[in-house]
């Protein structure tokens, strides 16, 4: 489990150098990264982890989702409260996360869904997520069955958790040496699905990579990480393509 020195595994990694391709819109109450490919009806929501959606890590994710052909958003699902800075005090964290609840986003998912279906024409809908922004996929893809596929990055589970009950396929990445998720949570987890599953699910372990590695790390300068790198984007692209 989480030690009090460091209640979160995301340390901020490698952090982007990234302008990003999109733009900024309004969507009712909230603020949110838009790109958009030339033309399509489909679209993904790319959710952030603690360190919100102006991360440039997360912002080169939905520009990646873009150039694979969905209309990408990265929504403040924080809806405009401060997210956590790596300069702020671990002790702190579990006060600021009581604030900021991965399952209580509904409000924010119903703002998007709307402005996705009426301002951008979209049809097919998925979802991803990175850390905090993953467990608030497994939420959401237990809560909105027109979301048709969801990818959950390295977000965290507790024993107690059931997200067996999925409305659509979902895929699940996590890291070897994730020092926050243990694999005795994912073997437990892949036990509940097995049992309880009625929709599509794939868990996947990727060897030798620690928490983040899909969006923390930079690959030319993580060469022994690379091919992993490529590949968790490369299967969470195609679990769309194939859902989506």
């Amino acid at each position: 489990m989480a030690n009090e020195l460091r209640p979160c595994p995301c340390g901020i990694g490698d952090r982007f150098d990234y302008e990003g391709c999109g733009q900024e819109v309004q969507v009712e109450h909230i603020k949110a990264y838009v790109c958009k490919p030339a033309s399509t009806d489909k679209a993904v929501i790319v959710i952030h982890d603690i360190f919100g959606w102006q991360l440039p890590n997360t912002r080169y994710m939905a520009d990646m989702l873009a150039a694979n052909g969905y209309i990408a958003i990265c929504p403040d699902f924080f809806a405009g409260k401060q997210p956590w800075k790596p300069s702020d005090n671990w002790s702190k964290f579990d006060d600021w996360l009581k604030t900021r609840d991965a399952r209580k986003i509904n409000k924010e998912a119903d703002a998007v869904l709307k402005y996705l279906k009426e301002q951008c024409g979209a049809k097919k809908l998925g979802v991803v997520g990175f850390c905090w922004g993953g467990v608030a996929v497994h939420h959401l893809m237990m809560t909105y069955s027109e979301l048709k596929a969801g990818v959950s990055l390295y977000g965290l589970i507790k024993d107690s958790d059931d997200i067996s009950n999925l409305l659509n396929p979902t895929f699940f990445i996590f890291a070897e040496k994730d020092d926050f998720i243990p694999l005795h949570q994912v073997t437990l987890l892949e036990q509940k699905l097995k049992k309880n599953c009625k929709v599509d699910y794939e868990v996947k372990i990727y060897p030798g990579q620690t928490h983040g590695f899909v969006h923390r790390k930079r690959e030319d300068i993580n060469p022994q990480d690379k091919p992993f790198i490529e590949e968790g984007r490369k299967d969470m692209i195609n679990w769309l393509n194939k859902y989506v």
